[in-house]
């Protein structure tokens, strides 16, 4: 059975779309931006004192599937920090990757002395 003319592709979210691009997740938008891909943009509302929701980006899957060749073939300019098969991207991404874990560790190590003193407190 034929498909609809109403119906159309599913629209790519940022992990389907960061697994065909050599690009970093967080630039996808400004990599599709560059490569005229079109994107439908869902969040982002501001909660007054409580910032922002969270942002979410949905892909034109033709205009993927082309921008993907291009990427490739290096017709669009992505900036090498934005890539992930750049030596500059990679040591972008490790770097960011660093923080978050030592910014992880920073803050558990104290929570984790609290409950082992508490522990021990209770125990003897």
């Amino acid at each position: 059975m034929p498909e609809s003319a109403h119906e159309e592709e599913p629209w790519l979210d940022s992990r389907e779309v960061a697994e065909l691009w050599p690009v970093r997740e967080d630039w996808l938008p400004g990599a599709a931006g560059r490569a005229d891909v079109r994107v439908r943009r869902f969040g982002g509302e501001s909660r007054g004192t409580y910032g922002a929701a969270p942002t979410y980006y949905h892909y034109h899957p033709g205009d993927v599937r082309r921008a993907a060749t291009a990427i490739a073939e290096g017709r669009v300019d992505i900036p090498s920090v934005w890539r992930t098969d750049t030596p500059d991207g990679r040591r972008a991404e490790y770097w960011s990757r660093f923080r978050l874990r030592l910014t992880c560790a920073i803050f558990l190590a104290p929570l984790l002395l609290a409950v082992g003193l508490a522990v021990y407190a209770m125990v003897s």
